[in-house]
């Protein structure tokens, strides 16, 4: 129930920033509209079964790390493009990296996927659910060992606390 109250409180203060309003009959329409999206999106949102993962107040201690986290690689992955750019370093070999599921869950999987793009010099390519691999187009494919080793240390550092 508490994922429910704190995804319908989330969901509605997204959509007053969004607004960038407090006004009270906004307030009210953003919890009716999350309320909607939260019902239509339930089985999504909040699939059947047990619960496994750490809790809420545990994930919410570790995000500010796992935010800080995707902020440095936001940071040296624009660092790093900018000097390919600039023609300061050589575009040595970019290419495509399969990078294994591992024991991630399906939202972990996402999140994984969606921090990786966010970062220059990444981009998902494709979720192979089949061969359980995150494609990533690097910039840098020169050792697929290596992005391999880093995507895996970044998870097991900061992602897995929030989103295992």
């Amino acid at each position: 129930m508490t994922r429910v109250a704190l995804s319908l409180v989330l969901v509605a203060a997204t959509y007053l920033l969004m607004l960038a309003s407090a006004d009270p009959v906004d307030a009210a329409t953003a919890l009716v509209v999350a309320a909607v999206t939260l019902a239509v999106f339930r089985r999504f949102l909040f699939p059947g079964g047990e619960r496994t993962g750490p809790g809420l107040l545990s994930r919410a201690v570790a995000f500010p790390a796992f935010a800080l986290a995707v902020l440095r690689d936001i940071t040296l992955g624009t660092w790093h493009v900018a000097l390919i750019v600039l023609h300061l370093r050589p575009l040595v070999a970019p290419g495509i990296v399969a990078v294994p599921f591992g024991e991630r869950s399906r939202t972990g999987v996402l999140v994984g996927a969606f921090v990786a793009t966010l970062s220059p010099g990444e981009f998902l390519v494709d979720v192979d659910e089949e061969r359980r691999v995150v494609l990533l187009h690097v910039i840098d494919a020169s050792d697929p060992d290596d992005v391999r080793r880093q995507h895996d240390r970044f998870y097991d550092r900061f992602q897995k606390k929030v989103f295992p």
